[in-house]
């Protein structure tokens, strides 16, 4: 679980991030579960945009995400927006995680 002050930080690197990952009117499927993993993996943070054509919700979509696989947590859901956090399992991937731990 994420301390107050690491979802500060997480919050901080994510308002400067561009949606890497949308939802749209496919919704939930294996296919962007590994999308969102594979990209997680990478980055350890990633901005998903739920699209307007979407039929649930970003609070929908973050509790779907977070029961699919248990290390992801959401440190932020804004508008049709959620952010997305998980500490990457390989070494050389691991900066930010590094930094949250830190903290």
């Amino acid at each position: 679980m994420l301390t107050g002050k690491q979802k500060r930080f997480l919050r901080s690197k994510g308002a400067v991030m561009r949606p890497l990952i949308q939802i749209g009117k496919n919704d939930l499927s294996e296919n962007f579960l590994k999308q969102v993993t594979d990209t997680l993996e990478k980055r350890e943070l990633v901005k998903i945009s739920i699209l307007q054509n979407a039929s649930l919700t970003p609070k929908e979509a973050a509790d779907w995400l977070v029961a699919q696989d248990v290390a992801i947590q959401i440190p932020q859901i804004i508008g049709h927006t959620l952010l997305a956090y998980r500490p990457s399992h390989k070494a050389e991937y691991q900066i930010l995680s590094k930094a949250v731990k830190a903290l």
